[in-house]
């Protein structure tokens, strides 16, 4: 009995040396994809250009206005997700409205050094004659980067206002994923 246990223990062990001999010692682990953008990677603003503009003095449907990051490092460099957007009002009564997000899914979007990406905000614009306590007059933006907690404080340049929906469980106004 005692030699057939060592005959199975000796064949286990050459068995187990052999699987271990076929596995290369040379092994590359996988190369890792570009970390995630900081803060200090970009830059931030909003799109100007005519074609980019908001539509803030038509008031019968939703308009975008665009924000951009441009990765201002030397690395290649990630961002996914959603944008942190507060918006601060010019009125004494609209105080700070933190956007809500879309229901789009986010994609992985890579950006060498140079190369900028954009998420749009969609809008609810509001007549002028509309009453003060339901309106809402954007003055800057507060941009923070995925993933981030430091800020960009942009002056919104375009006018007009908003319908002012800060605590509406599907607002007219929200964000969207950062490249979409």
């Amino acid at each position: 009995m005692k030699s057939k246990l060592t005959t199975v223990a000796l064949t286990a062990v050459v068995v187990a040396g052999t699987a271990a001999a076929a596995v290369p010692a040379t092994a590359a682990p996988a190369k890792a994809g570009p970390t995630r953008c900081h803060t200090a990677d970009l830059k931030a603003g909003f799109a100007t250009g005519e074609d980019a503009k908001p539509e803030m003095e038509q008031t019968k449907k939703q308009t975008q206005a665009y924000i951009w990051f441009t990765n201002q490092s030397k690395r290649t460099c990630s961002l996914s997700g959603f944008a942190g957007v507060d918006l601060v009002g010019a009125q004494k009564t609209d105080g700070t409205w933190s956007l809500a997000r879309s229901s789009k899914k986010p994609e992985k979007m890579v950006l060498e050094p140079g190369s900028t990406v954009d998420f749009s905000i969609t809008l609810l614009p509001v007549a002028r004659s509309t009453p003060q306590k339901e309106k809402f007059v954007p003055a800057t933006f507060l941009v923070t980067p995925p993933d981030e907690t430091t800020h960009y404080t942009l002056k919104w340049p375009f006018g007009g206002q908003i319908l002012k929906q800060d605590g509406a469980t599907h607002p007219g106004t929200y964000l969207n994923p950062v490249g979409l």
